[in-house]
């Protein structure tokens, strides 16, 4: 690969006028072999589907939809796990001129309720495993009419099947404008109800370079994220990244265990990997050196700051580097370790190539080397366009994030003097002590370096002298018990590997932490519950 300096100096976004996702997947279907999916369940079934086959189904499924008066405009809600079903739906939802809404699968009713009302859905298409939960909508959702399920039979749900059988292979995809709405993410709330990300088809024609740039892609290549299905990292890594390369995926309907994991990675003959730092901290604890897939040759990690502990492991095991790269729902990548790119373990890399991104103080000016503040994606004259359209019906979301030239990303970092990235923390998940700004990943990756711990959180526990004081939840390994002696021994590790200013004063050991659906920890809920505690509720 070129040079990076070379890559982004000439990089220019040219996005098309018109454009939809499912007339990509029909021109990689005139090769009846081109392989796109590879797939295989925790049970050991298995398939394999070309994107003739892809290219069939979507179409089945546009038809389906047109038929029930669903097409340019109409929100569709879908709600299916890791099943190759899952690629047709939504490919056919775009190629209808629909605006997809993803669900994850183990979303609850309320989660679906807020969904569907928000986004006027008219339609979900959703698996076994939600249909009860589903049907509960009737009631609770006036606008939402069609219920299609993806797998058996139920009453008063179309079989999403049989309505394939019903429909022609055949049709024309919707000739949508790049502008117009395609995907709505949900995301994650904390202290309030999920903000509503949309994305135009812009959207989807961008992630080509997500997979020819970041994730390496090359023909022949197999490329598996381990993504669940109703997540952006899904567009990365599971549907538009690869397939906009015609590239095949692999795609494991199963939960993450480790040495499953590394035994899929070789018999598949995986060639890229992309997972999340939680998985890649667990896979580094066992015997990789024994286990190394063959055909495996570019690895990258999304989803949460990469402790630099991980990459040299892997790297020393493995002899590969991990690339992470930091990007949001709103964003798609906004900067990453590109190959042949120099590591800096734990940086985010460097802005990935047509996006301006810049650390900024509150006033929007850019903050000097080494100085934290804000990153920054501008967005004027032209907006990236990878970059979300806006916080759908939501005016006050939007004119926090949409200020002067720049969106912001609610993340602090601060810039190098080679212009590496170093992630510091959301800009409320900073910590204030004594005058001092405490990064909580920093003290986490300081904590994952000691034998005993698995992960931990580090939030703000208010103080009266300090301010704040840097409060560590630590969950221990199997066989560890918490001790007034393990905690002393904790606060002189971090010391010790980070600076003594930043060692947690206190240490909660806990058997398990606050997560959000996608897997990321909750430091939020940590410390609401601090400041309760302090107080006294």
């Amino acid at each position: 690969m070129d040079s990076y300096e070379k890559i982004y100096r000439e990089f220019r976004w040219n996005t098309p006028a018109a454009f939809n996702f499912g007339a990509t997947i029909d021109a990689f279907a005139a090769d009846p072999s081109r392989v796109a999916l590879l797939w295989e369940d925790q049970e050991g079934n298995r398939a394999r589907m070309t994107f003739a086959d892809i290219s069939a189904q979507s179409n089945r499924i546009a038809n389906a939809l047109t038929a029930l008066g669903l097409g340019r405009g109409s929100a569709v809600m879908i709600a299916l796990p890791r099943i190759s079903l899952w690629q047709a739906a939504y490919i056919g939802a775009l190629k209808a001129g629909a605006m997809v809404i993803p669900c994850v699968a183990m979303l609850r009713e309320k989660d679906f309720v807020y969904r569907a009302n928000h986004s006027g859905a008219r339609a979900i298409i959703a698996g076994a495993e939600n249909a009860e939960l589903a049907a509960d909508l009737r009631s609770q959702c006036p606008e939402l009419k069609h219920f299609l399920l993806a797998g058996g039979a139920r009453n008063g749900w179309i079989s999403l099947r049989e309505a394939m059988h019903n429909a022609s292979a055949h049709f024309r995809p919707a000739a949508t404008a790049a502008t117009d709405p395609a995907i709505c993410y949900y995301t994650s709330g904390t202290t309030r109800e999920p903000k509503a990300v949309l994305h135009a088809h812009a959207y989807t024609w961008a992630h080509q370079y997500t997979g020819s740039i970041w994730l390496d892609l090359k023909p022949g290549d197999i490329h598996w994220t381990t993504s669940d299905t109703g997540w952006a990292k899904a567009a990365y890594g599971v549907l538009f990244g690869p397939w906009m390369n015609g590239v095949t995926t692999f795609m494991y309907n199963g939960r993450f265990e480790p040495l499953k994991e590394l035994e899929l990675l070789k018999r598949y003959g995986i060639t890229t990997f992309c997972a999340p730092p939680t998985e890649y901290r667990m896979l580094v604890k066992e015997d990789l050196a024994g286990r190394k897939p063959p055909a495996l040759r570019h690895c990258t990690g999304a989803g949460e700051p990469l402790n630099p502990e991980v990459i040299e492991v892997w790297r020393e095991q493995l002899g590969l580097t991990i690339h992470d790269g930091y990007g949001q729902t709103e964003t798609a990548l906004a900067a990453a370790n590109l190959p042949g790119m120099e590591i800096k373990p734990g940086s985010m890399g460097r802005p990935f190539p047509g996006i301006d991104a810049r650390v900024l103080d509150e006033n929007l000016n850019e903050c000097g080397e080494g100085e934290a503040g804000q990153i920054g994606v501008r967005i004027k004259p032209d907006k990236p366009a990878s970059i979300m359209q806006e916080y759908w019906q939501n005016p006050d979301e939007n004119a926090a994030v949409f200020k002067g030239d720049f969106y912001l990303t609610g993340d602090n970092a601060y810039r190098d003097r080679d212009g590496y990235l170093w992630f510091v923390g959301r800009a409320d998940d900073v910590i204030t002590s004594a005058g001092y700004r405490i990064g909580p990943f920093e003290v986490e990756s300081a904590l994952l370096e000691h034998p005993a711990v698995l992960e931990s959180a580090v939030v703000a526990s208010p103080d009266p002298d300090r301010g704040a004081i840097v409060k560590a939840f630590v969950r221990l390994k199997d066989g560890v018990a918490g001790s007034d002696a393990l905690a002393a021994e904790l606060q002189e590790h971090v010391k010790r590997v980070t600076a003594p200013y930043k060692y947690p004063r206190e240490i909660e050991f806990v058997a398990d932490l606050p997560k959000t659906v996608s897997g990321k920890i909750r430091r939020v809920e940590l410390r609401q519950r601090e400041e309760r505690r302090k107080q006294g509720g």
